[in-house]
């Protein structure tokens, strides 16, 4: 079976080790073909992988992505001729859906419903972007009834797909490869200490972790991640680290009493499954598929998203209390291995989804 991949992600080209299990995975199963983005210097085209190459000035990267996306995918159902299109979010499903039409192709399109797609004008980027929510919001319905077939990854991308009145054929998460989080798991640091992994932006709610760590007196805040809210104001409390490969992201988790993620949106966040894999709780935001995964008061504990006085509470509620801790990270290990998948398992669910549409 042929299949179309099509998403806004980012590749580069060549593979690392954990894309490269994930596909040569997924080839097992069905014959893929990749049509996603490139960061800057990096090829192209590799085999089965055909991606979009990216545009100055950057403000502007995404808006052509988008507005090239029906041609470029018409081309594609001309040339590889797939069985199916899988698309990564309802706006791209939107734009096969159109490109369908165009080549005049029978390939079934599949909706991969990654979260909430109302936030992606309000939350992401440049506030210029809220001009175009009208427009954005409309996208969900359409990609949602007119797919062939629906995946959602949780039970929250479940829940939004139901509401527009349409069962997803398949419910599973995106794999997230835990190869560099499978080592022995180290106690709970003796000294208070908070993690934050992410795109430092508004969405994330970075800024509320900014408000909310001055209102904690105790303890070490080390921030990963890069984005527009840095650089940030620094104290002797805050460390910052840009960029960490993956096994520098386990360790920073077993140096770490409780990783830190109140986002205002996310569809099914892997570094909550991270987290998870290293005995960590999570202090979450009650928001989009975070609540999936973090069970308040058992693996961590559930804030309001933008309210720092709540964050703030619920850290110091953690530091303070030892017992608390080691009972939440206890529950941590506990549901980790709900979140556990060989590239062969997903690969194998991924087939049957693509089959059955």
């Amino acid at each position: 079976m042929k299949v179309l991949f099509v998403s806004r992600e980012r590749h580069r080209l060549p593979l690392d080790d954990v894309q490269r299990r994930k596909w040569d995975a997924i080839a097992a199963e069905v014959e893929p073909r990749v049509l996603a983005s490139a960061p800057d210097g990096f090829p192209t085209e590799d085999g089965r992988f055909r991606l979009a190459p990216p545009f100055r000035p950057r403000v502007l990267d995404g808006l052509v992505f988008y507005a090239a996306l029906p041609l470029r995918v018409a081309r594609e159902l001309r040339s590889f001729r797939p069985d199916a299109v899988l698309a990564q979010g309802v706006h791209e499903t939107a734009l096969v859906l159109l490109a369908r039409r165009l080549a005049g192709s029978p390939a079934k399109v599949v909706l991969d419903l990654h979260g909430d797609w109302r936030t992606a004008t309000r939350l992401y980027g440049s506030p210029l972007r809220r001009l175009l929510s009208p427009l954005a919001d409309a996208f969900g319905p359409v990609a949602i009834r007119r797919a062939d077939a629906v995946r959602a990854l949780s039970p929250m991308t479940q829940g939004l797909a139901q509401g527009h009145g349409r069962e997803p054929a398949a419910v599973f998460p995106a794999y997230v490869d835990l190869e560099a989080f499978s080592a022995p798991i180290p106690p709970l640091p003796a000294q208070p200490r908070a993690l934050f992994v992410g795109v430092l932006e508004r969405y994330k709610a970075f800024d509320t972790v900014l408000a909310a760590w001055p209102l904690v007196p105790d303890g070490t805040l080390h921030v990963v991640g890069s984005g527009t809210l840095a650089p940030f104001p620094k104290t002797e409390r805050v460390e910052w680290t840009p960029r960490l490969t993956a096994p520098e992201v386990a360790a920073a988790m077993d140096e770490a009493t409780v990783l830190v993620l109140p986002s205002r949106s996310e569809g099914l966040p892997r570094v909550a499954i991270e987290a998870l894999q290293r005995g960590r709780p999570i202090i979450g935001g009650r928001a989009g598929g975070i609540p999936d995964i973090v069970r308040d008061g058992v693996n961590g504990l559930l804030v309001e998203p933008g309210d720092p006085q709540a964050l703030a509470d619920a850290i110091v509620h953690v530091f303070a209390d030892r017992e608390l801790a080691e009972r939440l990270a206890a529950g941590a290990r506990e549901t980790a291995a709900e979140w556990r998948a060989t590239p062969e398992e997903y690969a194998r669910r991924l087939g049957e989804l693509l089959r059955g549409a």
